[in-house]
């Protein structure tokens, strides 16, 4: 288990390296270039200047969170041949920096949904939250309000030029549905896996956040059906997944000690988070820690530990704590917390499997 943490870069981030580098484990960190817009070639100084950065304090740069998808390439339109080589560019690119898994998502206009920023909590902290009868019946411009109003800071999936053309694309996706929409993955990935695979780089596709329909747009990766469908396009070894527990999670549904079992050999990245699901369909982030939350976090690490799982783990969104004023989710305290949780899982597991009982 390579323990990393996301991290938003330079002058775009509340948390410093300087500070990741207290958190005891953490091998990597997850970044990206924030300030690209989507669909734009990653350039190879960029890269290295940002790369060559996170190097100097000792961590490696092995995983790229994300490299989004431009709505063209999701809406089949005619000028994704420009986008689709733009991202195999990027992909070459970022495989010349010794990049090795790219997240990414194939998420209709929004990447992440939740109506409350800072929800309270019963310890005093706050968390990201989703309140279901809301977004049922919400205007989508009300929530893009409620998340820009959040933070002056950058919320991933939520870039201004994106939200400014807001009406545009929800006409646009009234003739896609999910049928439609698996089609223009599928296009997107036969394009770009032979070169990812020739780049000895994996594709780690994201679940959608929550994993079913919102505002009417279709949603595709939302269970283990969704998995298979996506194995059955290809099988390169570059064709994978990002493992988010808290995300495709959110639907009970979704026994997530199950999918660790069947498809940690597909999930070269792993987001491991935990979140409390109300019979109403609401759900909330909570701490990691099993006990608090809807997700069994201790049975995925005892099923990643039965593998010896060597890919990239992060903590996923943490509540903020202490009076930590942060990026929604994204805070340093409770995300290190996370860490030590899941290596104490970790370690007590290794303990076992070696009869080194302590």
């Amino acid at each position: 288990m390579n323990i990393t943490f996301r991290w938003y870069g330079r002058g775009n981030d509340t948390v410093t390296l300087e500070q990741v580098k207290q958190i005891p484990g953490v091998k990597g960190i997850v970044w990206a270039l924030h300030q690209k817009p989507v669909g734009e070639v990653w350039e190879k100084e960029e890269i290295k200047a940002e790369v060559d950065y996170i190097q100097s304090f000792g961590f490696h740069a092995d995983v790229v969170e994300s490299v989004n998808v431009h709505e063209s390439i999701k809406l089949g339109n005619e000028d994704r041949e420009i986008y689709i080589e733009n991202y195999k560019e990027t992909i070459r690119n970022l495989a010349e920096a010794g990049v090795k898994v790219i997240c990414y998502n194939f998420m209709p206009i929004f990447d992440w949904t939740r109506t409350e920023m800072f929800h309270p909590l019963e310890d005093g902290s706050t968390a990201l939250f989703y309140e279901k009868g809301k977004v049922d019946n919400l205007d989508p411009k009300e929530l893009i309000h409620t998340v820009a109003s959040a933070s002056n800071l950058t919320l991933p999936g939520w870039e201004p030029e994106k939200m400014a053309r807001i009406s545009e694309l929800f006409e646009a996706y009234k003739s896609v549905d999910e049928a439609q929409l698996w089609a223009n993955l599928e296009y997107f990935l036969k394009e770009i896996l032979p070169v990812a695979e020739e780049c000895d780089i994996k594709m780690a596709i994201h679940p959608d956040d929550p994993p079913w329909s919102i505002f009417g747009l279709p949603r595709i990766i939302t269970g283990e059906a969704s998995y298979e469908k996506l194995i059955a396009i290809s099988d390169s070894p570059s064709n994978g997944f990002t493992m988010c527990t808290g995300s495709m999670g959110a639907n009970p549904e979704n026994d997530m000690v199950g999918v660790a079992r069947k498809y940690a050999y597909n999930a070269p990245f792993s987001h491991i988070r935990n979140v409390k699901i109300y019979d109403n369909g609401d759900f909330v982030e909570t701490s990691h820690y099993t006990q608090d939350g809807s997700i069994n976090v201790q049975g995925v690490v005892e099923e990643l530990n039965k593998q010896n799982y060597s890919g990239y783990v992060r903590p996923d969104h943490g509540r903020h704590i202490w009076g930590e004023e942060c990026r929604p989710g994204y805070g340093l305290y409770d995300r290190a917390l996370g860490i030590m949780y899941l290596l104490g899982l970790w370690d007590a597991h290794e303990a076992n499997k070696s009869g080194n009982k302590q």
